[in-house]
């Protein structure tokens, strides 16, 4: 089988195609022949050698894809050969919080699914049911390959603390993939969105999306005291917060709202928080970890139940899985970069 492999610190030149033995299941684990693998802001990371989990020499990249049980090993309860799967990131993380004796992650410390065929614990896998009378049979692989990182991260923030309820605010910041699926699962939920973007030719695609308002934060410098004037001097009962950016969430959230605290690719370099701050907005700073196996499963439905279907950017196919990487790390996708590994297969 072919697959793509990785050295950390190594940028795409240590990206590199490789031909091995096809892998056989052992006990309690699955063969998947994948369909479709998805690119996130932690493959940058890992590029660049400042990943903070670790990450495996040589090891098939990618923590976010789908793809179909093709064998199954000894002892194994799970999705049947044939089902279409997605698969938990973290597969010891089945529920509950998370924890340093689950940290084994996919397209990290373990094999990921930049390859034709992985062999997977069974207890990693989500299946995504091919009835049609489910919502989700009509996900397209390239889709539905988005789900178990950006989609469950995004899901993660939203339902993982606090919750949201019906009529609360939340703000998503920018138009990653992950602030994208939060735009629209949070209006699915019932929320009033608030999105901020730096380009005003995005604007129209998060209020197609369901935010109900979207502020350039390029045009307007102090844009938390324009979320408050949005929302009565409250703030929003939620923040997404993917940039890092925690001195504006904390002048954005309400009195004793949340903060989820996905990412820091726009964080400044030697910032500190201000405990001051912390302590009068009453606001819970939450660290988020992509998800559990559990919530996974609750974001495949909800996925189906409010017929999301996610935003795609470009769709590369294997061979040109370098250029693929190269158009993500150029930073101006708009939605998610997939790869289609059997694109024969593809749904449509």
């Amino acid at each position: 089988m072919r697959s793509y492999r990785l050295d950390a610190g190594t940028g795409l030149d240590g990206l590199r195609l490789d031909v091995s033995e096809l892998p056989v299941p052992g006990p309690g684990e699955v063969l998947v022949e994948v369909r479709a693998a998805s690119l996130s802001y932690r493959e940058a990371m890992i590029l660049e050698g400042r990943y903070v989990l670790p990450v495996r020499a040589g090891g098939i990249p990618l923590a976010e894809g789908v793809g179909v049980v093709s064998a199954t090993g000894p002892d194994v309860a799970g999705p049947p050969v044939g089902a279409r799967v997605v698969v938990a990131a973290f597969p010891r993380w089945q529920d509950g919080p998370f924890s340093l004796d689950v940290i084994d992650q996919i397209g990290g410390s373990l094999d990921g699914m930049l390859a034709e065929h992985v062999v997977l614990p069974a207890t990693a896998l989500v299946e995504i049911p091919d009835d049609p009378a489910e919502p989700t049979a009509d996900l397209t692989d390239a889709e539905a390959a988005t789900l178990p990182v950006a989609g469950l991260t995004a899901w993660n923030a939203l339902t993982g603390g606090r919750g949201i309820r019906r009529g609360d605010t939340v703000l998503t910041l920018g138009t990653g993939g992950v602030s994208l699926f939060a735009v629209q699962l949070a209006t699915a939920m019932g929320a009033r969105v608030i999105a901020t973007t730096g380009k005003d030719a995005r604007a129209g695609l998060l209020r197609e999306l369901g935010a109900d308002e979207v502020l350039n934060y390029r045009d307007m410098p102090d844009w938390p005291a324009a979320v408050r004037a949005a929302t009565g001097g409250r703030g929003a009962d939620l923040v997404v917060d993917v940039a890092g950016n925690l001195e504006s969430s904390l002048a954005a959230v309400a009195l004793g709202g949340e903060i989820a605290v996905v990412g820091f690719v726009g964080g400044r370099p030697g910032a500190t928080l201000d405990p001051y701050a912390v302590f009068t907005t009453g606001a819970t700073l939450r660290p988020v970890a992509v998800g559990s196996r559990a919530q996974l499963v609750a974001l495949v439905h909800a996925v189906g139940t409010h017929r999301i279907r996610p935003v795609l950017d470009r769709v590369f196919p294997f061979d040109d899985a370098p250029e693929a990487f190269r158009h993500y790390l150029g930073g101006t996708a708009l939605g998610k970069v997939v790869i289609t590994v059997a694109p024969n297969h593809e749904r449509t």
